[in-house]
């Protein structure tokens, strides 16, 4: 095997844990949640401004990445995520104010966005053929780190260790990513791209599309579907604790659960989505996700499984909104799939933030009606794109 093409598979290889990473720390925050508030006397609140402040920083790095990797590479911008969560992970770890907590959360952000954006972007650099296989890898990783996480928690809980020492534990992977992409590397795709100059005459294209008004229900879809499936992973531990009165080991499972079908439901959607079409996908699955929602609040404990249940619908929504955007556009993709994932983090800065704000006021009880709103919205925005923009037949 050559250098370059070793050092090719050691990227690939950084990419695949970087997107287990990301779904590793990206769902830490909810199973954590209880211990965090608990230990602190935080307020659901303040638990809630924890959570925004990991997404505004999601949302400003998935906004200028894009834009900087053209400069200077997806590899370096996996190397400054690595940074940021090393930074962001040790700092929680050691801090005692709630505010820097806020600000380090934050940082913490700003990685996960770099990885959403550099990961994709340098697996479609390093694998011009087949790409979609090694996409689909990428989003297995993103799943299997979201499903061993609250295991993981619960199993430091269960050892008495500290929510500060869980943290600590956590940074290991950002330093394994740090190591990986600061490594000299023989096999550098951003050589042989375009220089910046030659990129700023696409973004008079780049604006002209990318908010034009047919993208207006894309970019609400998405936000209001990713504040739903967020805000359920923020807080359904909390929730089944509580107000259902189950233990750690129990929330967790069902936490693990809605993540694992997460994963078998995207499995199941990517053969059935292109036979069915988009937005019928989206609507059975929206309506399917909500109803396991509001079954699993209003029927006995036995029957808590269906919260796990709803990640199984829900699961099909996020990709199918994707493809519907792109189907529009056949240039300027990767530009306009920045601007998508933008508004995706902004939905997902909203949704855990705005579900604590409702249970500081009025419960945890009435807080989790909060995703059903949401899934009213996005119900409403899908209907209202298929007048406007018309059905997408695949």
């Amino acid at each position: 095997m050559t250098d370059a093409l070793r050092s090719k598979w050691v990227l690939t290889f950084g990419c695949f844990l970087s997107f287990f990473a990301f779904g590793f720390i990206d769902n830490l925050k909810g199973p954590i949640l209880p211990e965090l508030l608990h230990a602190e006397k935080f307020t659901m609140t303040q638990g809630g401004t924890f959570f925004l402040s990991a997404y505004i920083g999601f949302v400003i790095a998935t906004f200028l990445t894009g834009g900087i990797s053209d400069v200077v590479g997806n590899r370096r911008i996996l190397l400054l995520a690595a940074v940021c969560l090393c930074f962001g992970l040790i700092g929680v770890s050691q801090s005692e104010s709630f505010w820097f907590l806020v600000w380090l959360m934050g940082c913490v952000g700003v990685g996960l966005g770099a990885i959403e954006v550099g990961a994709n972007g340098l697996i479609l650099e390093l694998h011009h053929h087949n790409p979609g296989r090694y996409l689909n890898l990428l989003a297995t990783f993103h799943g299997t780190g979201s499903f061993l996480v609250p295991l993981y928690v619960a199993w430091l809980i269960h050892w008495k260790l500290s929510w500060q020492s869980i943290f600590l534990f956590t940074a290991i992977l950002a330093v394994g990513l740090a190591v990986i992409f600061a490594w000299p590397s023989n096999s550098d795709p951003h050589r042989s791209r375009k220089s910046p100059m030659q990129a700023k005459p696409r973004l008079r294209q780049i604006l002209a599309f990318g908010f034009q008004p047919p993208m207006g229900y894309y970019y609400l879809l998405i936000s209001t579907y990713v504040a739903v499936e967020l805000g359920v992973a923020a807080w359904l531990m909390e929730y089944l604790q509580q107000v259902r009165g189950q233990s750690v080991n129990q929330s967790s499972f069902y936490l693990s659960a809605f993540f694992v079908m997460i994963m078998l439901g995207r499995l199941m959607g990517s053969v059935v989505v292109e036979k069915i079409g988009y937005h019928r996908v989206v609507t059975i699955a929206l309506i399917g996700g909500a109803s396991c929602l509001l079954l699993g609040m209003l029927l006995p404990d036995s029957m808590l499984i269906l919260f796990s249940m709803s990640g199984g619908f829900f699961s099909i929504v996020f990709p199918t909104v994707t493809a519907m955007a792109t189907s529009k556009h056949k240039e300027n993709v990767g530009s306009m799939l920045g601007i998508l994932f933008t508004f995706g983090g902004l939905g997902g800065a909203i949704g855990p933030w705005l579900i604590g704000v409702v249970s500081q006021w009025g419960g945890l009880t009435i807080g989790m009606w909060v995703p059903l709103g949401f899934c009213l919205m996005a119900l409403v925005t899908s209907a209202a794109s298929v007048r406007r923009v018309g059905r997408d037949s695949p």
